[in-house]
Order: structure tokens, then sequence, then C-alpha cells
């Protein structure tokens, strides 16, 4: 069966992700704009360098233009957040992405954004995946690829000057130029590396580059920015001698940095210095939304200027969502994505990136000392992030204690309150922690913050124990 999660569809490569199912959910989604009045202004639609992506984008838009769906084809392995911005300045209805992200590489999916280049809202997901698992084979109208081509139908479209145009416009260049940083940068295998090379050589960066042939495996690791994963990227910082290293994942929607001492910085501390630079150095102000596991330093430096924290389910359209109810400045999560008012409305790592650049350019001081300023100023907070894969037994069983009795151990510090919203949440006197199941794999993670990493730990463990899961202190 057809499940989209918190960040579309995704499925095994042979398991669920087949033809069949791709056929399934671009019919669905293609009578959904036919109902709408929407198929002629048509839809933009790309793929990663995942195993199979491209074929399945070309399947996936066969259907699109037999059920009678004009479709802008990028031709070309691109960013997801290209996709989301060409949605926006098209003016289009809907826009899909044929990726699975930071997923293991025998994963493979389609996210899929509606107008104004945004997430497509839950309700719009499910109601698709509805349609999508009723619809039988024989009922899909398809054209081939290449009648499709001929007829118009399908179109091809290179909108990638457009979308690093508006990130260059959108960034202080004068201000790179002047501090001629050395950065190293490391796509992860993914397709980032032009734009970002095109971006950085135009603000005349030294750049050094590290994985970033075609390599549908992702180097045999996982397509994602975190210590585990960028042993590489911070041997090459030091060995450079760089002023940052810069990592995105397999899509480029999220964000990885490593700082001239070669230490990772976390995605939290990462968000919360560029929602900082833009109040401090920037002068602008606005809320901040962040996801109900993601740092409370963002809380601290919010109220330091007179602004609010918004905390959201886990999910970036919640984040979208919160971001334009509330006008806010930036919304981000704890694995790396992020986003500033005026961009998208989606995460972006290339603007992330570049955002981040001339945060250390125009504050002419290294990212090291910047991140001891953040701890200075509004006191230091550290997470420990853990994950574990799930039987169907197991999580029946962590979830009967955890959501449905409630039972919670004690962790030795006072609970100031409890959300239910996404997963459990237990507010701590300085502190938290979070028992949540993934919205994309078969896993359950447990996040905490506390003033240390040591004590961070400590209250995974205790939660970990709690429910079952294997831990060793």
């Amino acid at each position: 069966m057809i499940k989209f999660g918190t960040g579309g569809w995704r499925a095994v490569i042979g398991d669920g992700f087949t033809k069949e199912n791709i056929r399934r959910i671009a019919a669905a989604l293609a009578r959904r704009m036919v109902r709408e009045n929407c198929a002629e202004q048509g839809i933009c639609a790309g793929y990663d360098r995942r195993f199979l992506s491209k074929e399945a984008l070309s399947w996936f838009c066969e259907v699109l233009a037999g059920e009678g769906v004009k479709v802008r084809f990028v031709n070309g392995s691109c960013p997801t957040p290209q996709i989301m911005f060409t949605v926006k300045n098209l003016e289009l209805p809907y826009g899909a992405m044929v990726t699975a992200s930071h997923n293991p590489a025998v994963w493979n999916g389609i996210k899929l954004f509606t107008a104004g280049g945004r997430d497509a809202a839950e309700d719009v997901t499910r109601e698709i995946e509805a349609e999508a698992n009723a619809l039988e084979e024989d009922s899909i109208r398809s054209l081939p690829f290449e009648q499709a081509l001929e007829e118009g139908k399908i179109v091809y479209i290179d909108p990638r000057d457009d979308y690093l145009d508006s990130i260059l416009r959108q960034v202080d260049t004068d201000a790179i130029r002047k501090r001629r940083l050395r950065i190293v940068l490391d796509p992860m295998f993914g397709v980032s590396l032009t734009g970002l090379q095109t971006i950085l050589y135009t603000a005349r960066c030294d750049i050094d580059v590290i994985n970033d042939r075609h390599d549908a495996f992702f180097g045999r690791h996982l397509p994602a920015p975190n210590p585990e994963t960028l042993v590489d990227l911070q041997y090459a910082v030091k060995e450079h001698r760089a002023d940052v290293g810069i990592a995105t994942d397999g899509d480029a929607d999220r964000l990885g940095i490593i700082d001239e001492k070669g230490r990772y910085v976390t995605a939290n501390e990462t968000l919360a210095l560029l929602y900082y630079y833009l109040m401090e150095y920037k002068g602008w102000r606005g809320a901040a939304v962040r996801n109900i596991a993601t740092t409370h330093l963002l809380d601290r430096i919010a109220k330091a200027y007179g602004q609010e924290c918004v905390e959201v389910p886990v999910g970036f359209k919640h984040i979208s969502a919160g971001m334009e109810a509330h006008d806010a400045l930036i919304g981000g999560e704890s694995s790396g994505g992020l986003t500033v008012r005026g961009h998208i409305s989606g995460k972006d790592g290339l603007y992330a990136a570049s955002l981040l650049v001339e945060m250390i350019s125009v504050t002419g001081k290294k990212l090291s000392e910047l991140v001891l300023d953040l701890f200075r100023r509004f006191g230091e907070m550290h997470t420990a992030e853990y994950d574990w894969p799930l039987t169907k037994e197991l999580r029946d069983e962590i979830y009967h204690t955890v959501m449905e009795e409630q039972r919670l151990p004690d962790f030795g510090r006072k609970i100031e309150k409890i959300s239910w919203m996404d997963g459990c949440k237990v507010y701590l006197e300085g502190g938290w922690v979070i028992t949540r199941f993934s919205g994309t794999e078969p896993r359950v993670r447990i996040f905490a913050e506390a003033e240390t990493e040591k004590e961070a730990q400590r209250l995974v463990g205790i939660m970990a124990n709690h429910t079952g899961l294997a831990w060793e202190d």
C-alpha cells in the first residue's frame, strides 16, 4: 500500500517503490488537477541522483501526460528546492520530485508540492494516497514519453539559473568577496555541487570538493549530513586549512557544517546561529518556527529580541504553515533543514549554506568563535539523538506504553509539562526529551536536550530503558 509520511512517499526499491505504484500516484494527482481545472497550467517535475530516479520520473510523467496534465520536465538531476522555487516562480499549482532525500540507497520516493512551492499539506497527500491505492492499473491512461514530447505534453525546462540568481540576490556577495574564504564542499554524491560551486565561485571563494561523483550507493554511507557521515569532510577541512566545510544531503534540502577546527557544528547550532545573525547583524525581526524535536535555544534568542518561538509537529510542511501564519523570520528542524522569510516555503540547503557563508564573512569571525559567542550570550544547550529500527511488535509495545498508557520514567528532574502533539515530549526543568516514531522509516527516535551533552544522553538512556530499547551507558 502507498503511504505518505512526513516527507512525501518513500519506499524500498522493488518492494513498495514500483512502477505500478508510481503510476498510481501520478494518476491520482493528475485526476485531482483535472477536477481542480489546473491540468493545463501543469506541473514542474524533477529527479535526483538515486537509482531509478530518472526512469521513475519518466513513468510518472507519462501518466500525467496521458491523463491530460502538461508537464515541465527538468532535464537533468537537480536539488529538491529548485523544484519548489520553480513551482513558486512560474506560479504553478503543483510540483513533484523523485527522491528519498536522506534515506538509505535502497529507498526512493516522491515528494509533492503545491502552489507557492510548499510541501503538500497532509490533507492533500492523504486524499492522493487514498485515491492511488483504490486505482486499478488498467484504468490508468498514459502516453509514451517520446510521443508526449513530440505532442508538447511534456516539455523540457532548465530553471537552474533563475533559482541560483534568486539566491545570489539574497546574500551579501560583496562581503563574501572581501573575506576570500576557503571552503570544502561535500555534496555526499548528491545534486548540490553545481549550484553551490556557482554561488560560491561568483562570490570569489576558493573551493575544494570531495564525494562529487555520481554514486547511487552514496559511497555506501547514509546520504544524511551528520557526525558519522561527515568524517571525510572533517579531515578535508583540516587538510586544506579551510574556513568551513559544507555538506548537503542527497537532494540538497538539508545542511551539515564542519567548522575550521574540524568540529561538527550541529544542525541546532547552525539554525540558532543564523537566527541570531539575522536579528543582531541584519536588524531583521520575526518569530522562529521549529519542530517539536528542535533546540530551545531558538526560544531564548526569540525572547531576547521580543519575538516568539512557535513549536509545530515534525514535517517541514508544518514549519512552512507556521511561518506563514506568524509571518516568521526563520523556520527549521534539528535534521538540518531550514528556510528564511522571503525565500521558498520549504527547506533549502543551498540557500542555507550561502547565508552561513555570508554570516562568517560579515561578522569577520571564525565559525567556532561564533558558536562560543552564541553560548556565552544565551547559555549552552546540547542535544543527544538516537534511533532504533522497529518491528511491528516492538512498535506496538512502545506505542502502548508511551502513547496509550502514558507511563513515563523518573527523569530525576521536575516535569513542567507533557505534549502528545507528535509522539511524547516531556518538558523538564532545564531540558526536554521526546520519543516519536519516524514518519519516513520504520524507526523510533529519542531526542533530548540539556545543558551538557552527557546529561542529554542520560535522559535518552532513561527513556530508552523505559521502552525496552537497547542502551549502553
